[in-house]
């Protein structure tokens, strides 16, 4: 069942060699070029693409109060921002925004009524959009907790935001919309900190045209009657850039006791059939990493402009309709989606220098669903697809973005590291689980989900307590000096443990044998292929655009 990793090794026969060298892209030593040369003004676990002065004020819990405007295409209403404070000296506070036309700002103390504030809107700045600053009074310092109301709309063409004519949608009646947060989007709907540093709670009610249904990364309720208010709750802490919502003519279908999909009702008969394995995979997730800590999983199959393959959302995964391929053979993207449920969600990056803490390991986790839903063989396949994938990036990728967690204080975190954080966490994990063995790995991480759960953290503190829970319980196995080349160095250390896969080594030599006529397509086992392996390749990116 390979019909399409058999065209893909045909085409690499045909045109030239199979692969990039591995040879050339193996780093021997630590000594090479630092891809995080750090420096004197430079701070590893600083937020650069973030105006917001987090360090000094974290945002707690967030309320909205949202109106969804699809004729003037515009999102109108107010946002309530619980406020911690954390120097007692500060007395102004910092907000990200982008195109935001902020109206007002009230500042809201226990037991006195709403004092309209001032701020001033910054200049637009390139990537980073316009700081929101507001001057606090100074008996403000000596107040621990207290709430900012800002009333705003959204500009026009907001980053986060698609809005979609009616023809540009499955049903072709009705418009659509939905949002994009990740990576630095939220502040475009939402005037926050919008850094993955700060996690918070939130609660919101959106308003509608009556006809349609709102859905966010929430508390949906899939039995809610249409009529134009929704009420939402996220009680666990997020980071801004799950933060997300989607309206539209929406239907639901359920899959088990946990999850299910919405979809618009032209392809959620499809949808429902094609995702029938999502309870399963929930189950065999919490088998191998602890219990899944977010009440429902639900999928959300968006119009084909969604620009992603998917988007892991908590609760509520934003899919790709181009997965609906009528044979259940793109399933490893539900298993990214979910996986992240753990790594990244439960467990986040803390600036996005540590997005492969959550791309990685969440790579690494969906494999490892597949292999234990449709085993060894077709997961190995998968391995093998995505190492191939990940020597053609190193090929593509500039040396200073090779280490798993370079320096970035510049630049557009939409771009990164281009992918290149997938498969290169996913290895050095698949190398750290043979250097160690399943089951001892396997205790480790579902530790570290544990220790760090709720939590933002950086490769600073992954390291600190992979030697401590790991390297050092179990010495001789793996030096800290090792993982360090992996987070610190170009290419991929010659400890690797490199994939191998039987299946895709015979069909490499039947393409082979086709493409110099010794066999006749009449006599290819096409029946026994599928395209599943061939979105290996793809699914370093499945949560980057497409």
């Amino acid at each position: 069942m390979r019909y399409f990793l058999f065209l893909t090794l045909l085409a690499l026969t045909a045109c030239g060699p199979a692969e990039p060298d591995p040879a050339a892209l193996l780093s021997s030593s630590p000594a090479g070029i630092a891809a995080s040369p750090g420096g004197a003004d430079y701070d590893p676990s600083r937020d650069y693409f973030t105006q917001a002065n987090y360090r000094q004020f974290r945002l707690q819990h967030l309320v909205l109060d949202l109106n969804v405007d699809f004729a003037q295409q515009q999102l109108q209403g107010q946002a309530d921002l619980h406020l911690l404070r954390l120097d007692k000296t500060a007395d102004e506070i910092i907000l990200d925004s982008r195109g935001l036309q902020v109206e007002s700002v009230s500042l809201r103390r226990d037991g006195l009524p709403p004092e309209v504030w001032s701020f001033v809107l910054g200049e637009t700045q390139p990537v980073l959009g316009e700081a929101i600053r507001i001057a606090l009074p100074t008996e403000l310092r000596a107040v621990a907790e207290f709430t900012l109301q800002l009333r705003y709309r959204t500009g026009p063409n907001p980053s986060a935001i698609m809005w979609l004519e009616p023809q540009m949608t499955a049903g072709g009646e009705q418009p659509f919309m939905f949002t994009q947060s990740q990576a630095i989007h939220a502040r475009s709907w939402v005037p926050l900190q919008d850094t993955p540093a700060v996690r918070f709670s939130y609660q919101a009610r959106i308003n509608t045209p009556p006809n349609l249904l709102a859905v966010m990364s929430a508390d949906n309720d899939s039995q809610a009657a249409r009529g134009g208010e929704y009420e939402f709750s996220m009680p666990q802490p997020i980071p801004s850039y799950l933060l997300a919502l989607a309206v539209g003519n929406l239907y639901f279908s359920p899959f088990g006791e946990r999850t299910g999909v919405y979809a618009e009702p032209e392809v959620l008969e499809r949808a429902a059939w094609e995702f029938a394995d999502t309870e399963d995979t929930l189950l065999v997730a919490e088998a191998n990493y602890g219990p899944y800590e977010w009440g429902r999983y639900d999928l959300l199959i968006l119009p084909p402009s969604f620009p992603y393959g998917g988007m892991e959302n908590p609760r509520l995964s934003f899919i790709t309709p181009s997965v609906l391929a009528g044979d259940r053979s793109v399933v490893s993207l539900i298993a990214h989606e979910l996986a992240h449920s753990w790594s990244g969600n439960l467990v986040s990056n803390a600036t996005w220098r540590d997005i492969w803490l959550n791309e990685g390991t969440t790579s690494y986790l969906e494999t490892r669903l597949m292999e234990g839903l449709f085993g060894k063989e077709r997961a190995d396949e998968e391995r093998v697809l995505t190492y191939l994938s990940l020597l053609e990036q190193l090929q593509e990728t500039e040396i200073e973005m090779q280490a798993l967690a370079p320096r970035m204080d510049s630049g557009d975190p939409d771009v990164g590291q281009g992918g290149l954080e997938f498969g290169k966490g996913q290895l050095l994990l698949e190398t750290l689980e043979a250097r160690f063995g399943r089951e001892l790995f396997d205790a480790y991480l579902t530790g570290y989900f544990q220790h760090f759960a709720w939590q933002a953290i950086t490769t600073e503190q992954f390291l600190e307590y992979i030697d401590e829970h790991l390297l050092q319980q179990h010495p001789g196995i793996y030096s800290r000096a090792e993982l360090e080349q992996w987070l610190e160095q170009p290419g991929i250390p010659e400890t690797a443990q490199i994939p191998v896969s039987a299946g895709l080594d015979d069909i490499g030599e039947l393409s082979r044998a086709w493409a110099l006529g010794e066999v006749a397509s009449t006599a290819l086992p096409a029946s026994e292929w599928s395209p599943q392996g061939y979105g290996a390749i793809y699914q370093r990116s499945a949560d980057g655009p497409q």
